[in-house]
């Protein structure tokens, strides 16, 4: 199992509307693509926060997260969604339990 976390600044002109906008579309997309088991994306609660955004996916392998990462929907969510409203990002991915079923943890 793979963790993949995704924090993320964003551009300056970024409303909290916008934010909540974000969160709504992430989910409501990348929930279609078959090979995510699970996603929460959230805001920060500390104003102070360098990172304000974060999105964080569970896939069942590297290979499915490959998959993941040429699927025309995300492709799409990518460019339209996350690039025009974020700065920077940092990505870790953790490998998690073998065999354990994220949905039941």
């Amino acid at each position: 199992m793979v963790h993949h976390i995704v924090l993320y600044k964003l551009k300056p002109e970024v409303t909290p509307a916008r934010v909540e906008e974000i969160m709504m579309n992430t989910r409501m997309q990348l929930l279609k693509i078959p090979e995510v088991l699970n996603i929460k994306c959230g805001k920060r609660i500390d104003p102070q926060m360098t990172w304000p955004f974060f999105i964080a996916i569970d896939f069942e392998s590297m290979d499915k997260y490959t998959i993941f990462r040429e699927d025309s929907i995300f492709v799409k969510f990518n460019e339209e969604i996350i690039k025009p409203n974020t700065a920077d990002a940092l990505t870790l991915d953790f490998e998690m339990d073998p065999g354990k079923d994220v949905r039941f943890s």
